[in-house]
C-alpha cells in the first residue's frame, strides 16, 4: 500500500522551537508528527465509542424506564479498583 502524506501544518516559530526542545535522540520531527496523530486518532476514536456507549445506554433508559442506581454503579467500581489494587500488592 503506498504511502498518503499529511498537510504541512503552519505554526509559530516558538511552537516549533518548543517542540524540537522534546523530541527525544534520533527523533525526527516527522516521526513525532507521526504518533502525535495517531494517538490523536486513537482518542476520538475512544471518546466516539464512549459517547455511542452513553447514547445506547440513554436510549435503552428511555425504553425501559429501568437505570442502576449511582451507589450501587460507583460500589462496583469501587470493588473492581479494590481487586485490582490487591492484585498488584497495593
Amino acid at each position: 500500500m503506498k504511502t498518503a502524506v499529511i498537510p504541512q501544518v503552519r505554526v509559530d516559530p516558538g511552537l516549533r522551537a518548543d517542540l524540537e526542545t522534546v523530541l527525544v535522540p534520533g527523533e525526527t520531527l516527522s516521526e513525532f508528527v507521526e504518533a502525535s496523530v495517531r494517538r490523536a486518532v486513537e482518542v476520538r476514536r475512544a471518546q466516539a465509542h464512549f459517547q455511542a456507549r452513553g447514547q445506547a445506554a440513554w436510549e435503552n433508559y428511555e425504553r425501559s424506564g429501568v437505570a442502576v442506581p449511582g451507589d450501587a454503579v460507583l460500589a462496583r467500581l469501587q470493588a473492581k479498583l479494590d481487586a485490582r489494587r490487591a492484585q498488584l500488592g497495593g
